[in-house]
């Protein structure tokens, strides 16, 4: 039977100016990005019949498609999958025919305040944070925090092998001149950072910018009228656990990333070793670890040891990981801008950070209770 994945390309990718204090609105980011993406698809605003964008701190779609005229047919609503959730829905709304081309965008400004509240308020104890306020867990680096301590109590994982996902990170972003930190980083100035939530400091966690990213998904008929070599789905997986966490697992520390992860590899005769290059969500330092084992690029709590030296993951090693930088150290676009990069390097479009004759490439996002993943190929 014909997956709906093969019914898709990605034809076109874009990112507005990125940095730290713009003096720009959200809206004016987000219009930059969705324009760069559509013209990278060889297409004009009029052809654009799909939308959608993440269910949070995006400007709205309504915002865009009065500010560029769309005619839409297809309205993204919030959907499964973390942040790649909603290339998984447009990429099946596309595949059943309700639209042609669709526009994702994510568009954010940096805030100050507790969980980028500007009051830097506390979350009410309600609805799925009922579970953790109670109990002093504030926002996703408390939680995450926990997992990182349980790995490192079952599986001998140590801080310095956190550091080696930031450190690698930090080599790739001096590569991008999109990413908005690019000075060296040490492991002394790794360790040194102040502390969030032991065992996770500063450079631990993914850095708030002003930014905003497109993409343009199309069907798989575009291919001929298609300026870009096309980047196909080949499969997608994703898993929404319950609203309370993840910490009653029978198997904590693992994640909804493995049963994410294990429906991906069901849709596709591909495997690990196949991948070429790993665009792997790194909110935290602790969620790279945890999607390496989910994924299969090692066994269940060696992705310490996996990552330690940095060899592996580096451009050049077996396993390039976060090639742009990712969000530890060019910024926080969630899924997004790791899915951009992989069509990027698919394409052979890396620049400095190519990886030479990449033709698979995996992104994911998300941790905790809610993950996607989605497999990509040229």
């Amino acid at each position: 039977m014909e997956k709906f994945e093969s019914r898709v390309i990605v034809s076109g990718v874009g990112l507005s100016e990125t940095g730290r204090g713009l003096d720009r609105t959200g809206l004016d980011l987000a219009l930059d990005a969705a324009l760069a993406a559509i013209g990278d698809a060889g297409l004009g605003p009029g052809d654009i019949d799909g939308i959608a964008s993440l269910p949070f701190g995006d400007r709205p779609p309504e915002e865009l498609i009065d500010a560029l005229g769309l005619q839409i047919d297809w309205l993204g609503a919030p959907s499964s999958g973390a942040q790649l959730g909603v290339i998984i829905s447009a990429a099946m709304a596309i595949a059943a025919g309700l639209c042609r081309h669709v526009l994702i965008y994510r568009s954010v400004q940096r805030l100050g305040g507790l969980l980028g509240s500007a009051s830097g308020t506390l979350p009410a104890p309600e609805g799925p944070w009922e579970w953790h306020v109670p109990f002093h867990e504030y926002s996703a680096v408390n939680l995450c925090a926990m997992q990182a301590r349980r790995h490192m109590h079952q599986y001998g994982t140590t801080k310095e092998q956190l550091g080696w996902v930031a450190m690698t990170c930090r080599r790739h972003a001096a590569l991008n001149d999109k990413a908005v930190i690019r000075s060296p980083l040490s492991m002394r100035d790794y360790l040194d950072a102040p502390m969030i939530s032991d065992p996770l400091g500063r450079l631990d966690c993914d850095l708030p910018i002003d930014a905003a990213v497109g993409l343009v998904l199309s069907s798989s008929a575009f291919v001929a009228d298609c300026p870009n070599p096309p980047v196909r789905i080949e499969a997608v997986g994703c898993a929404n656990h319950g609203p309370t966490g993840w910490e009653t697992r029978l198997d904590f520390p693992t994640m909804a990333a493995r049963d994410a992860a294990a429906q991906m590899w069901s849709r596709t005769d591909l495997g690990p070793a196949d991948v070429d290059v790993a665009e792997v969500y790194d909110g935290f330092t602790i969620l790279t670890l945890s999607w390496l084992e989910a994924l299969g690029f090692c066994a269940e709590g060696e992705a310490g040891p996996f990552v330690d030296g940095g060899a592996r993951i580096q451009l050049g090693g077996e396993l390039p990981l976060n090639t742009y930088g990712g969000q530890l150290s060019a910024g926080r676009l969630h899924g997004l801008w790791l899915f951009h990069e992989a069509v990027l390097q698919l394409r052979g479009d890396a620049g400095a950070r190519q990886v030479p004759g990449a033709s698979v490439a995996i992104t994911s996002a998300g941790g905790i209770s809610k993950c996607g993943c989605v497999l990509l190929t040229r």
